[in-house]
């Protein structure tokens, strides 16, 4: 297919090459215009407006857009709605909001154009390990869109197969699912990020716990002098509590187990926020989302050897640079 790509960053960037490598032609653009020449060296067509990237794509068109939640998705689309024309597609794979996907969702289909929402997720690995990715529109466009969200997809690789799952939608098995109609796949996204601030909590708290036990308020028989890169490893290796997370944990640690480069200063990027907020729309108990996102906010009062842990888990996965930003809004992410 050919596509169009707007938002060039960490994953944007990523996103259009393992679309070339697998056969798509891109056209893309980056109000950043070293973005713009990287992919241009890399096989992509590039352009310096949002019409001539419109002007550039067949019909119907295909424009994913790869932005930061917020003011700079929602002019941009509502930009790209009044060039395109009826049936273009609109996709917004960032760490948008739901409730803004649904809406937006409408205005474009009074339009006679389509929208889909791509919660994302990969972060700086995606071009080589591929995105996980949760979708939500309506089901004629997404099927439509099948051969970019197959060549995006991990596949099903070397994991195993769930027993009981014959007669189920096969794209779930290869990293991808449809989730229901517009503001679905973010919704998704945005409890697996909740969870995923869950995971990193109890990963970071544990950790801490080990580092401290030769406390000298201890008494001196119970005190052990804990290997923290050499636990890492050992419970990579067939334990219950394996996971990616604990492979980027043990690679961080084995670099620095004091994690000397992190100071503790933890964001959040919107997610986890929302997720607690949909919590309390649907009176549905989540202590431990809520009490992992309250220890992000103290992370930057007091920093401890668990929250440099979480800075690091972070700069693992996503890249993510610790930083002394404002607390995104709802609708936004930093």
């Amino acid at each position: 297919m050919k596509i169009g790509l707007i938002g060039l960053g960490r994953m944007g960037g990523n996103i259009a090459r393992r679309l070339m490598r697998d056969g798509h032609q891109t056209v893309v653009y980056d109000n950043n215009p070293a973005a713009r020449d990287a992919l241009a060296k890399d096989g992509g067509e590039a352009v310096d407006s949002l019409e001539a990237l419109v002007q550039a794509l067949p019909s119907p068109r295909v424009v994913w857009v790869m932005l930061p939640a917020g003011d700079i998705t929602e002019t941009t689309i509502a930009k790209l709605s009044d060039l395109m024309g009826k049936d273009d597609i609109v996709i917004d794979g960032g760490n948008t909001f739901y409730k803004d996907d649904a809406r937006r969702a409408e205005t474009l289909a009074a339009k006679g154009q389509h929208y889909v929402d791509v919660g994302t997720s990969g972060g700086v690995w995606g071009l080589e390990r591929g995105y996980c990715m949760m979708i939500g529109g309506d089901k004629p466009t997404v099927d439509y869109l099948d051969p970019i969200f197959k060549t995006l997809a991990p596949g099903a690789g070397d994991i195993p197969r769930t027993e009981g799952r014959e007669g189920r939608d096969p794209r779930v098995e290869n990293g991808y699912m449809h989730a229901g109609p517009a503001g679905a796949g973010h919704f998704v996204k945005m409890i697996h990020n909740g969870i995923e601030y869950g995971m990193m909590q109890s990963f970071a708290e544990g950790f801490d716990i080990l580092k401290n036990r030769n406390a000298a308020h201890l008494p001196e028989r119970e005190r052990y002098e804990l290997d923290m890169a050499d636990i890492a490893e050992v419970w990579r290796r067939g334990s219950v509590v394996s996971s990616w997370l604990l492979d980027l944990t043990a690679s961080a640690l084995a670099k620095g187990p004091e994690l000397d480069n992190y100071s503790g200063y933890v964001d959040d990027s919107g997610e986890g926020r929302w997720t607690v907020n949909a919590a309390i729309e649907q009176a549905v108990p989540a202590e431990v989302l809520t009490s992992a996102l309250f220890a992000r906010f103290r992370s930057r009062q007091d920093h401890t050897y668990a929250e440099r842990l979480l800075s690091a888990m972070r700069m693992g996965f996503g890249g993510h640079i610790e930083g002394r930003g404002k607390p995104p809004k709802e609708g936004e992410h930093s």
